[in-house]
Protein backbone atom coordinates (compact mmCIF):
# COMPACT_ATOMS: atom_id res chain seq x y z
CA UNK A 1 0.00 0.00 0.00
CA UNK A 2 1.47 3.31 -1.09
CA UNK A 3 0.95 6.73 0.45
CA UNK A 4 -1.45 8.97 -1.43
CA UNK A 5 0.34 10.89 -4.21
CA UNK A 6 3.74 9.25 -3.53
CA UNK A 7 5.79 8.17 -6.56
CA UNK A 8 4.85 4.54 -5.90
CA UNK A 9 1.16 5.49 -5.72
CA UNK A 10 1.43 7.65 -8.87
CA UNK A 11 2.93 4.80 -10.90
CA UNK A 12 0.28 2.35 -9.64
CA UNK A 13 -2.47 4.86 -10.49
CA UNK A 14 -1.08 5.36 -14.00
CA UNK A 15 -1.01 1.59 -14.54
CA UNK A 16 -4.54 1.15 -13.15
CA UNK A 17 -5.87 4.02 -15.31
CA UNK A 18 -4.32 2.69 -18.50
CA UNK A 19 -5.66 -0.81 -17.76
CA UNK A 20 -9.21 0.46 -17.20
CA UNK A 21 -10.96 0.16 -20.56
CA UNK A 22 -14.06 2.01 -19.34
CA UNK A 23 -12.08 5.18 -18.60
CA UNK A 24 -9.68 5.02 -21.51
CA UNK A 25 -12.30 4.10 -24.14
CA UNK A 26 -14.68 6.89 -23.14
CA UNK A 27 -11.86 9.45 -23.24
CA UNK A 28 -10.44 8.08 -26.49
CA UNK A 29 -13.86 8.48 -28.14
CA UNK A 30 -13.68 12.24 -27.53
CA UNK A 31 -9.93 12.50 -28.19
CA UNK A 32 -9.24 13.73 -24.66
CA UNK A 33 -5.80 15.25 -24.11
CA UNK A 34 -4.96 17.21 -20.98
CA UNK A 35 -2.71 17.67 -18.00
CA UNK A 36 -4.48 17.04 -14.70
CA UNK A 37 -3.03 17.83 -11.28
CA UNK A 38 -4.10 16.82 -7.79
CA UNK A 39 -2.92 18.11 -4.46
CA UNK A 40 -3.50 19.78 -1.14
CA UNK A 41 -4.93 23.31 -0.92
CA UNK A 42 -2.05 24.70 1.12
CA UNK A 43 0.65 23.52 -1.30
CA UNK A 44 1.89 25.80 -4.07
CA UNK A 45 2.69 22.89 -6.38
CA UNK A 46 0.39 19.93 -6.94
CA UNK A 47 1.35 16.61 -5.36
CA UNK A 48 0.59 14.58 -8.49
CA UNK A 49 0.37 15.53 -12.17
CA UNK A 50 -0.69 13.23 -14.98
CA UNK A 51 -0.46 13.90 -18.69
CA UNK A 52 -3.28 12.28 -20.63
CA UNK A 53 -2.96 11.72 -24.37
CA UNK A 54 -5.96 10.29 -26.21
CA UNK A 55 -7.38 8.96 -22.94
CA UNK A 56 -4.19 7.22 -21.75
CA UNK A 57 -1.85 8.50 -19.04
CA UNK A 58 1.39 8.99 -20.94
CA UNK A 59 3.47 10.40 -18.09
CA UNK A 60 3.33 11.33 -14.44
CA UNK A 61 4.90 14.24 -12.61
CA UNK A 62 6.72 15.58 -15.67
CA UNK A 63 4.50 18.44 -16.87
CA UNK A 64 5.23 22.00 -15.81
CA UNK A 65 2.76 24.16 -13.89
CA UNK A 66 1.99 26.20 -17.01
CA UNK A 67 0.85 23.03 -18.81
CA UNK A 68 -1.74 22.04 -16.17
CA UNK A 69 -5.31 22.44 -17.45
CA UNK A 70 -7.12 20.94 -14.44
CA UNK A 71 -5.83 21.36 -10.87
CA UNK A 72 -7.97 19.70 -8.24
CA UNK A 73 -7.29 20.24 -4.54
CA UNK A 74 -8.65 18.85 -1.27
CA UNK A 75 -7.33 18.31 2.22
CA UNK A 76 -5.83 14.89 2.88
CA UNK A 77 -8.88 13.94 4.97
CA UNK A 78 -11.24 14.99 2.17
CA UNK A 79 -9.20 13.09 -0.44
CA UNK A 80 -9.31 9.98 1.72
CA UNK A 81 -13.07 10.34 2.30
CA UNK A 82 -13.63 10.49 -1.47
CA UNK A 83 -11.25 7.63 -2.19
CA UNK A 84 -12.14 5.15 0.57
CA UNK A 85 -15.83 5.33 -0.33
CA UNK A 86 -15.78 6.40 -3.99
CA UNK A 87 -18.43 8.99 -4.84
CA UNK A 88 -21.05 9.18 -7.52
CA UNK A 89 -21.95 12.41 -9.31
CA UNK A 90 -24.18 13.55 -6.44
CA UNK A 91 -21.47 13.16 -3.77
CA UNK A 92 -18.92 14.87 -6.01
CA UNK A 93 -21.33 17.75 -6.55
CA UNK A 94 -21.79 18.11 -2.80
CA UNK A 95 -18.01 17.99 -2.24
CA UNK A 96 -17.57 20.68 -4.89
CA UNK A 97 -20.31 23.02 -3.67
CA UNK A 98 -19.18 22.66 -0.05
CA UNK A 99 -15.61 23.47 -1.19
CA UNK A 100 -14.23 20.16 0.08
CA UNK A 101 -13.05 19.57 -3.49
CA UNK A 102 -11.71 22.63 -5.29
CA UNK A 103 -10.78 23.25 -8.88
CA UNK A 104 -7.99 25.83 -8.88
CA UNK A 105 -7.73 25.36 -12.66
CA UNK A 106 -10.35 23.95 -14.96
CA UNK A 107 -14.11 24.26 -14.91
CA UNK A 108 -16.07 21.70 -12.89
CA UNK A 109 -19.39 22.65 -14.52
CA UNK A 110 -18.04 22.17 -18.05
CA UNK A 111 -16.48 18.83 -17.14
CA UNK A 112 -19.53 17.44 -15.34
CA UNK A 113 -21.81 18.26 -18.32
CA UNK A 114 -19.78 16.05 -20.66
CA UNK A 115 -20.74 12.40 -20.01
CA UNK A 116 -17.36 11.07 -21.19
CA UNK A 117 -15.43 13.37 -18.88
CA UNK A 118 -17.83 13.07 -15.94
CA UNK A 119 -17.80 9.28 -16.09
CA UNK A 120 -14.02 9.11 -16.16
CA UNK A 121 -13.76 11.65 -13.33
CA UNK A 122 -16.13 9.67 -11.10
CA UNK A 123 -14.40 6.37 -11.91
CA UNK A 124 -10.97 7.85 -11.17
CA UNK A 125 -11.82 8.07 -7.46
CA UNK A 126 -12.46 4.31 -7.30
CA UNK A 127 -9.11 3.75 -9.04
CA UNK A 128 -7.36 5.99 -6.52
CA UNK A 129 -8.74 3.81 -3.74
CA UNK A 130 -7.56 0.61 -5.40
CA UNK A 131 -3.95 1.79 -5.41
CA UNK A 132 -3.94 3.41 -1.97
Amino acid sequence: MADLFSNEWAQAFKDAWNADEEITASLQRVGFNSVVAFGLPEDVDPAFVMTIQNGMVSSINTAGADEVKWDIRATKDNWLALIVKPPGLMKLGIAYTSRKLRFTKGDYATMIKDPSLAGAFVKSFALMGKVL
